[in-house]
Formats: structure tokens, C-alpha cells, sequence
């Protein structure tokens, strides 16, 4: 076990690069299940997330060859077991994308719910299953696990309306339907461009998607896929994060190896809140000199504010001149970092799906938790605002989005250490 430690209050300056989106490889690593040949992923993050689901797929019997810090090539042609144990699953939420690569490859699949949870917990799984009983399977939830059977051996196209805009439901039912027998209709769906990546890579290995992006995604079924080569997208939220951290702690940075049209919702907010933004290729250079001015945010699907990156917001608005307002429409419990705030000096009050920050003149350093990946990500960028030495435990969720993490912030002049922890800093960081 690790933790941060950060000595505050410097501004951020130089160039930072980002790495292949963290949310489009944990979908199109368990879609290399479904592919018959070699498939090379490129610009692959190397982060917790991504070594875990390679690994499951090694003792699924998949072939995982590494060529380079971002480049891999798998071959699961030789796979035939369907099962992933909960000890595995239990690690990475992405883990339930197994089921609709299993399950359209072998029209069964047995893999233990992620972490442990139930489809009715914080982030529900029914728009999944209701997916796949639409195309023709029987599901079954128990004991911790979803057995999912396709009742005539292979999944049948079907017309599937989502009650709810599901990131995970629309990739997972993509997934499944790729290789079903006739036409799914999906609608309703999910916009965000990790769901276009993964509807490309499928596409470039023989499948048939059409509308990812749009509201109605449809997929007309293949007998099989074949091996290719990809490259990911680089990743929005990532970007968003140093952004972010730009914004709380003044100076300039270029954000480089991105698509500034996927930053289009992040980079309005920080027009908004008087932080410069220029468009140069395929990088953006932000800027702030002056105060930080306040923003209200709403998040809300794509093409909207991301829920991914409401935490790191925060965190530059508890700095900001004046009150902002931020409503969380799509997870209830992104609010977990308050109290970490609090701790810190921030104003800012939580009542249910509604988070009041007052802005404060600095932040001070402090000992700090963090309790998920984009809320450690927010807890990084405010201790490099504040005045003083902060210490950052729970670095583990932080490492499963976010490669060299460190080094990157290093680049840009920021003083943050990982040192490791006392065991019983480890048992608190645990949980």
C-alpha cells in the first residue's frame, strides 16, 4: 500500500500527455473475448483496471503478449471456459463486460457480480439483464453471480428500449448482440465516445454498428470476428483532471494527445469560471491567471457534464470567488469526498443530490481518504491548491484510472511523493 504526499500551493506549468481512454479499454479488453484471431489494442493506459482484466483473460486461457508499455495483442481463440470467479470479478466494476462477450461467443456466461454488490445497490445492473433477456437469454442472479443462458444456443436480434440512459447497458448489450443472430435495435442509448471507441473496434475486427453516438444504435449480427489492429481514444476524463487541477492552482499547461471536441462540455465550464482555453491541433492550452470565478454544474450524460469529472470540479470550485451550485443527476453517492474537503477548510454543504460550495481564500493541508477513483483524483487536486503538506491515503482507486499519475503532475511542477504506509495506515486505506 501507498500514499501521496503533496506540498501545496504552486501554480502548474509545462506539458502533460494523455493516455488511451480508461473507460473505452476496460470494454474493448473483454471484447477481444469475442474476436477469432489475433487482436493488437494500442495506446492502452497501463493502470490497475486494464492489468486486472488482462488477467482474467489469461485464466479464461486467452494468449496476452506484450509489446510495448501500451500495446498488446490477445488471442483468446483457444478459450473455452465461460466462468470468471468472484475473487477476480470483485476487483473491477468493467468485469461485467464479460458477460455479453461470453455470452455472445458462447451463448453462455457465469461471472460474479462486481465487487460483491447486488443489481439493486448504487449502480443497478437490471438494464443489463433486461437486455439480455430480449435477446433471448435466461438470467439467473444468485449467490453473488449472474448465469446468463441463451435459451436456443445463440442470441436473437431484438428491439431493446433502456428505461434509463446506461453507459454499461448500452456497451454490454453491444457486446452481446455483435454476434446474435439477425437485427438489435438499441435505444435510448448511451452518447459517450468510449461507446463509439468500442462500437469501432468491433467494427474493425468485421462487426456491423451502426448510430453509435446517436440516439439509436443499431447492430446487425456477424457469425464471427476477426483479428485486426486498434488504437483507443485518449481519455476525456483524464484531461479533464489536469485541467482541473490547472484551474485550482492557477498557471499554464498544454494538454496534449486529445480530441478537444470530446472536451467541449468540460472546456465551457472552464470558460465560465474565467480559465482561458485555446485549441491548438490535437492539444489544448489552458490558462489562469486572474481569480477563479464560480460555476454552477449539472451533470448529466453525453454531451453533458460528466459525472466523472464532478468531483475534480469541486475541488477547484472550493477556491473560487463566490458560491457555486452543483447537482448530481446521475450517481447519488459522488458526494462522498465532502467531509475530506471539510477538513481541509472548504465550505461546502451536501444535502442529498445537491452539493453549496462557498469558495474559500486557500485550502490548508491535511491527512486525507480517498473513497473512489475521481473523488482520490479531487482529493490530489486539491491538496495541490492548498497551503502546506497534505497526505493522501486509498491511492489504490486512483491508480486503477489515472497512469503515472505521479510523474505526470511532477512534469508540471507539482511536488507530490508516493511513499508506502504503516500497516495500520494500509488497514485504514483497505477500509
Amino acid at each position: 500500500m501507498k500514499k501521496y504526499i503533496v506540498e501545496g500551493g504552486n501554480p502548474l506549468f509545462g506539458e502533460v500527455h494523455i493516455s488511451g481512454a480508461k473507460n473505452a479499454a476496460v470494454a474493448i479488453i473483454p471484447a477481444a473475448l469475442m474476436v477469432d484471431g489475433v487482436c493488437r489494442i494500442e495506446n492502452i493506459p497501463q493502470i490497475s483496471d486494464v492489468s486486472l482484466l488482462l488477467s482474467i483473460l489469461q485464466d479464461l486461457g486467452a494468449h496476452i503478449r506484450s509489446i510495448n508499455k501500451n500495446t498488446v495483442e490477445i488471442d483468446a481463440r483457444a478459450i473455452r471456459n465461460s466462468q470468471v470467479p468472484y475473487d477476480s470479478a470483485r476487483r473491477c466494476r468493467a468485469s461485467y463486460y464479460m458477460i455479453g462477450s461470453l455470452l455472445g461467443r458462447f451463448g453462455f456466461a457465469d461471472v460474479a457480480l462486481p465487487g460483491g454488490c447486488d443489481f439493486g445497490g448504487t449502480r443497478p445492473i437490471d438494464q443489463h439483464l433486461k437486455g439480455f433477456k430480449a435477446l433471448g437469454a435466461e438470467v439467473e442472479v444468485q449467490g453473488g453471480f449472474i448465469k446468463a443462458t441463451a435459451t436456443k444456443g445463440r442470441l436473437s436480434g431484438a428491439n431493446i428500449f433502456f428505461d434509463k440512459v446506461s453507459v454499461g447497458a448500452t456497451i454490454n448489450i453491444m457486446l452481446s448482440a455483435a454476434l446474435s443472430e439477425g437485427l438489435t435495435v438499441l435505444e435510448n442509448v448511451a452518447k459517450e465516445p468510449h461507446i463509439v471507441d468500442v462500437a469501432n473496434f468491433l467494427n474493425s475486427m468485421g462487426a456491423d454498428i451502426k448510430g453509435a453516438g446517436t440516439d439509436v444504435i443499431k447492430i446487425r449480427g456477424v457469425d464471427s470476428l476477426h483479428g485486426g489492429t486498434y488504437s483507443i481514444i485518449p481519455d476525456q476524463i483524464e484531461a479533464g483532471t489536469y485541467m482541473a487541477a490547472l484551474a485550482a492552482c492557477g498557471g499554464q499547461i498544454k494538454v496534449c494527445n486529445i480530441i478537444p471536441k470530446h472536451m467541449d462540455c468540460i472546456t465551457a465550464k472552464l470558460l465560465e469560471m474565467g480559465v482561458e482555453v485555446e485549441e491548438i491541433d490535437d492539444s489544448l492550452l489552458v490558462r489562469r491567471i486572474g481569480p477563479l470565478g464560480k460555476a454552477n454544474i449539472k451533470t448529466m450524460p453525453y454531451p453533458g457534464f460528466p459525472t466523472d469529472m464532478q468531483p475534480q470540479f469541486a475541488a477547484a470550485l472550493c477556491v473560487a470567488q463566490g458560491t457555486s451550485i452543483i447537482t448530481e443527476s446521475v450517481w447519488s453517492s459522488r458526494f462522498r469526498y465532502a467531509d475530506e474537503f471539510k477538513r481541509m477548510g472548504a465550505q461546502i454543504q451536501v444535502n442529498e443530490n445537491l452539493a453549496i460550495i462557498e469558495g474559500v481564500d486557500h485550502l490548508t493541508g491535511a491527512q486525507l481518504q480517498a473513497c473512489d477513483l475521481r473523488a482520490g483524483a479531487a482529493m490530489i487536486i486539491a491538496a495541490l491548491s492548498a497551503y502546506g503538506r497534505s497526505e493522501i491515503i486509498g491511492v489504490q482507486y486512483i491508480e486503477r484510472g489515472y497512469e503515472d499519475v505521479i510523474e505526470k503532475f511532477r512534469k508540471l511542477g507539482a511536488s507530490i511523493t508516493a511513499e508506502e504506509v504503516a500497516d495500520e495506515e494500509a488497514a485504514l486505506s483497505a477500509g
